[in-house]
């Protein structure tokens, strides 16, 4: 699922700097605009708290040949699951030409609005490519520097013919730049996230419409309650993954925001041209312009983590209800199993929940970067890089775990088996228990609910202590016996009788899932 673009980032980050033709020139320090942090560590470090290990050593180079994505826990099921493309979005030069974009769309605002040549921005949004620009020298810069940005902003100085470069990162600050390339990398996961949900709600909606009908015993405290159908358990989660959806939807224009507020946020090296600057900034790219360009808040980061969270808690909570029905004690689904699967090194018999269990794990992850997100919120003064560090260790993992988990939902949905003869006789398991509630509700129209709750109740428990038949501790009840007949009694017995609007609640499930995929699709098309 990689785009060209992102192909092209993957195939730059073997190349060494030498082999894309970069000119260098002398170069002086420029002073003042390339602020003092950024919103990620150094790029070896913010790619070590992702991915677990850091891909460069000394004078940067690479300590390993592995892709530069990595397959979720470096489990074997990624090998035979889709990427959906996420991890690519967060590569390092991935995150080196999201800065680029912010710089080139800084320049062509400021173009607009006087504040430098059109020729300059030109020449720099022209620029303002990987291939222009020397890989091998801004590892080294990063090596050297400790700064996050500084060497990419020389490298593009470099790249750029005549006096453009000294125009590139007017006014800005560091953070202006990777918060808001960053943010654009968030936005193209969002895209990612959403294309998945689309998938998922389909393969729901295929799945409720098939299993409307198809009985189960719903369970309450983990003990049989009243019936129920499978698609009505989809209805479920396919009432909940919608709104979900609503909210990574609404939050849009909250999230995905572009900043441009200069060293402590005040607009100082912009002045009155400020506000429009970041207002054209932010329309090139596709974002909003924060209405307060501070650098202390993240609560829109905050936010979207938190959001995934939500997602996470769902996923986890559906993964973990195939992982239960799976056990051989229910034997109710089994989840894709390929041919071939091995499930122990052991015990030959094995048929692992894998999916569900990637599923629930991954969701803990996400879960568990919701506090760090949290505490990221908190900056001192105007800017702390200890606070943006934070957010970027909880916005980016979260990011590419979102993206393997849904992956791991599309396959897990799109080829679930479901056993309704198993569901049956698990229904009845019981003896007819089951409908304890339906035959006290019948009872009840004839001597009281109180009364007729007592006695089902006495009959039931009787059924259970003295392990006898249900039908036969009912029938040896006065007041059932006297308020209904044996043939009330055996039709009241069928539980296909007391599902109650499960088929039509898996029905109108089904529609508003395909209803919120073609939504999706809608807006994919745009």
């Amino acid at each position: 699922m990689l785009g060209e673009e992102q192909e092209e980032l993957l195939a730059l980050e073997a190349l060494p700097g030498e082999a894309l033709g970069a000119r260098r020139r002398p170069h002086e320090r420029p002073g003042g605009g390339a602020g003092d942090h950024a919103p990620q560590e150094s790029a070896a470090a913010e790619s070590a708290s992702a991915h677990g290990t850091a891909p460069f050593g000394p004078a940067g180079q690479r300590r390993d040949s592995r892709p530069p994505w990595t397959p979720m826990l470096e489990e074997p099921t990624s090998l035979r699951i889709e990427d959906p493309g996420v991890r690519a979005l967060f590569t390092e030069t991935a995150r080196f030409q999201s800065w680029l974009d912010v710089e080139a769309a800084l320049a062509q605002a400021q173009a607009e609005l006087g504040i430098i040549p059109e020729a300059a921005a030109r020449e720099i949004t022209a620029k303002a490519h990987l291939k222009y620009l020397d890989l091998a020298a801004v590892r080294a810069g990063l090596a050297k520097t400790g700064h996050p940005l500084v060497p990419v902003i020389w490298a593009l100085d470099r790249a750029c013919d005549g006096d453009a470069g000294g125009y590139v990162h007017w006014g800005a600050t560091t953070q202006n730049v990777t918060q808001t390339g960053q943010l654009l990398q968030t936005r193209r996961a969002h895209d990612i996230f959403l294309r998945q949900l689309a998938a998922i709600l389909v393969a729901l909606a295929d799945l409720a419409d098939k299993t409307k009908d198809v009985l189960l015993p719903g369970r309450t405290h983990g003990q049989h309650a009243v019936p129920a159908t499978f698609g009505f358990k989809v209805a479920v989660w396919i009432d909940e993954l919608g709104r979900h959806v609503e909210r990574l939807r609404g939050c849009e224009g909250r999230v995905f925001v572009a900043m441009l507020g200069g060293g402590a946020g005040t607009l100082a090296s912009l002045g009155e041209a400020g506000l429009a600057t970041q207002d054209k900034m932010a329309a090139r790219l596709g974002l909003r312009a924060m209405p307060m360009p501070a650098r202390t808040i993240g609560d829109h980061q905050a936010e979207y983590v938190l959001l995934l969270g939500m997602l996470a808690a769902t996923s986890s909570k559906i993964g973990r209800e195939i992982y239960t029905l799976m056990k051989q004690e229910f034997g109710e689904v089994e989840e894709p199993v390929p041919p071939g699967t091995v499930g122990s090194s052991t015990m030959p018999q094995k048929r692992n929940p894998k999916l569900s269990q990637d599923i629930i794990a991954a969701a803990a992850q996400i879960r568990a970067l919701v506090p760090l997100a949290l505490e990221a919120m908190q900056t001192e003064h105007e800017a702390d890089r200890t606070t943006s560090i934070m957010m970027s260790r909880a916005l980016v993992p979260a990011c590419e775990l979102t993206g393997d988990m849904l992956q791991r939902m599309i396959a897990l949905f799109e080829g679930l088996q479901v056993f309704p003869e198993r569901m049956r006789e698990n229904l009845e398991l019981s003896g007819g228990l089951i409908m304890a509630e339906a035959l006290m509700l019948e009872l009840g129209k004839q001597i009281g609910r109180q009364r007729a709750h007592d006695a089902v109740y006495e009959a039931a428990q009787a059924a259970v202590t003295q392990s006898r038949p249900f039908r036969e501790t009912l029938a040896a009840d006065p007041h059932v016996s006297a308020g209904l007949t044996p043939s009330q009694v055996e039709a009241l017995l069928d539980p296909a009788r007391y599902t109650g609007l499960c088929r039509q609640f898996a029905e109108r499930g089904a529609v508003t899932a395909r209803e919120i995929a073609a939504a999706l699709g809608r807006r994919a098309a745009r």
